[in-house]
C-alpha cells in the first residue's frame, strides 16, 4: 500500500472524543523502536500529550517493513499514533537545550538511551531532578546500570532466551521457541507505563517526581509465571509443554470436524459440566482423571478420548454453544480472522483514521474513553510547531534548522 497518510488538516474526527484521563499530562519521549513507544502510546490514548524526539536518523522501525504506508513501515505506525515528532540532534550541546526547554513545565521524560549515555550529556536523572523536582524520569533499557550485565543492550529476543522464556516455549522435543510476539518489549512497555502513572499519584502526595527504572530483564522474569513458581515449589526445571497447560487439564488445544479449538477446563464443576456437555458422563467418574492433578499426571490418555469426541463437532458452532453454556472454549483464529471477528468491531478494538488502521486501545474507561486520536507523526511533522509553543521565534527555529539541530529529513 503506498497511499499517503492524511494530513492534520484532513483527518476525520477520531473516534476518542473525550480529552482523556491523562489530559493535562506532558511527556517527553526520547525512545525508539518497541518497549518504550508502546508505553508513550498507552498514555497519549489516554490523552497526555507526548513529544516525540526522533534522532537525526529517525526511529529506525520506519523502516522495518514491509508493509509500508507512505514509506513508513507497518512496525513505526502499530505503535506511534496520537504523538508530535520533532526530530533533534542530543550529541551537540545546542539540541541538549533545546530539550531542556521542552522539559520545562513537563511532567514525564521517558527514554531509553543506553545507561550512561544522558549522564555523559550531563542531562542524567541527578541532574535533571534539580533542576525540575516534578519531573518523572523513566528509563528503558536492556538490563539496567547495576549487576554483572549492567549498561549492556539488551533485545526482545535475546531476553527471551536469557530469562527462560524460550526455553518453556514450544512442543516438547522441539528445543527453546522464540515467542511469536515480541512479549518482553511489550510487558516492558506496559510495566513502564504503570510505573510511570504510580509515580504520578504518588507526585500528588509528595511534590516530587522520580525515577522510574525499567529493564527488559526484569519485565522478561516477571512473566515466568506459573514456571517460576513451580520451580520454586518442587525444584524441578520447567520445560515446554506446548499447548497443554503445565498444571491444569483439559486446558488445551484439540482438532474438530472443522477447525482447531482450545479448551479450558480451570475447576472441578467446570470439568464436570464439560463431560456433561459432551455425553462423557462416564469419564467425570473415571479414577484416572477424578482430579485435575489426576487429570495432569494421565493428560494422554484423557485427550486421546477427548479428541475423538470433538472430532465429530463443527468446532465453530461448539465454541458458540459452549460459552453460551458458560463453557470456557473458542475457535482458534488466524490474526486476519481475528482483527475481522464480529466482537473484535463489537469492541471498538480496530481503530481506523483515513488509510490508517491498527489496534485500539484495550483500556475502556466510562467517563474519559481513550483511544486513536491521530495518525502516527511523519518525522520531524512537528518540529516548528512544538518549538514555537515552547517560546522560539522563527529566526530562532530558522538557526536551529541551520545549524542542523532541528533535522528536516532523516540523515
Amino acid at each position: 500500500m503506498t497511499d499517503a497518510l492524511p494530513q492534520a488538516e484532513n483527518r476525520p474526527a477520531p473516534e476518542a472524543a473525550s480529552p482523556g484521563a491523562l489530559a493535562g499530562i506532558r511527556v517527553i519521549d526520547l525512545t525508539r523502536v518497541l518497549g518504550g513507544p508502546y508505553c508513550t502510546m498507552i498514555l497519549s490514548d489516554h490523552g497526555a500529550e507526548v513529544i516525540k524526539i526522533e534522532p537525526p536518523q529517525g526511529d529506525e522501525v520506519r523502516a522495518w517493513g514491509p508493509p509500508f504506508l507512505d514509506g513508513t513501515a507497518s512496525y513505526f505506525l502499530g505503535v506511534n499514533r496520537n504523538k508530535r515528532s520533532i526530530a533533534l540532534d542530543l550529541s551537540r550541546p545546542e539540541g541538549r537545550e533545546v530539550l531542556l526547554r521542552l522539559l520545562d513545565g513537563a511532567d514525564v521524560l521517558i527514554e531509553n538511551y543506553k545507561p550512561g549515555s544522558m549522564e555523559k550529556w550531563g542531562i542524567g536523572y541527578d541532574t535533571l531532578s534539580q533542576k525540575f523536582p516534578r519531573l518523572v524520569h523513566c528509563r528503558v533499557s536492556g538490563f539496567g546500570a547495576t549487576g554483572p550485565l549492567g549498561g549492556l543492550p539488551g533485545y526482545d529476543a535475546i531476553v527471551q532466551a536469557m530469562v527462560g522464556l524460550m526455553s518453556i516455549n514450544g512442543e516438547p522435543g522441539s528445543g527453546p521457541l522464540r515467542m511469536g510476539t515480541p512479549v518482553v518489549d511489550l510487558a516492558t512497555g506496559l510495566y513502564s507505563t504503570i510505573g510511570i502513572l504510580m509515580a504520578l499519584q504518588e507526585r500528588e502526595r509528595s511534590g516530587h517526581g522520580q525515577y522510574v527504572d525499567m529493564t527488559l530483564h526484569d519485565c522478561g522474569m516477571a512473566l515466568l509465571h506459573p514456571q517460576a513458581a513451580n520451580h520454586f515449589l518442587n525444584g524441578k526445571r520447567p520445560a515446554a509443554t506446548g499447548n497443554p497447560h503445565p498444571n491444569i487439564s483439559p486446558y488445551s488445544k484439540f482438532r474438530t470436524a472443522t477447525c482447531e479449538i482450545f479448551v479450558a477446563c480451570g475447576n472441578e464443576p467446570a470439568w464436570r459440566k464439560f463431560c456433561a456437555f459432551l455425553g462423557l458422563d462416564e469419564i467425570a467418574t473415571d479414577p484416572r482423571f477424578a482430579t485435575n492433578g489426576d487429570r495432569v499426571v494421565n493428560r494422554g490418555e484423557l485427550n486421546t478420548i477427548l479428541e475423538a469426541r470433538l472430532l465429530t463437532e463443527d468446532g465453530h458452532a461448539l465454541c458458540d454453544r459452549m460459552l453460551k453454556a458458560g463453557l470456557p472454549a473458542g475457535p482458534v483464529l488466524y490474526v486476519d480472522e481475528a482483527v475481522a471477528a464480529p466482537h473484535t468491531a463489537a469492541r471498538n478494538m480496530v481503530a481506523e483514521i483515513g488509510e490508517f488502521r491498527a489496534l485500539n486501545t484495550p483500556i475502556k474507561l466510562s467517563r474519559t474513553p481513550g483511544g486513536a486520536r491521530s495518525v502516527p507523526p511523519r518525522f520531524n511533522e512537528h518540529g516548528e510547531a512544538v518549538l514555537s509553543a515552547a517560546g522560539y521565534s522563527a529566526e530562532e527555529i530558522e538557526a536551529l534548522k541551520t545549524q542542523g539541530i532541528l533535522v528536516e529529513t532523516p540523515r
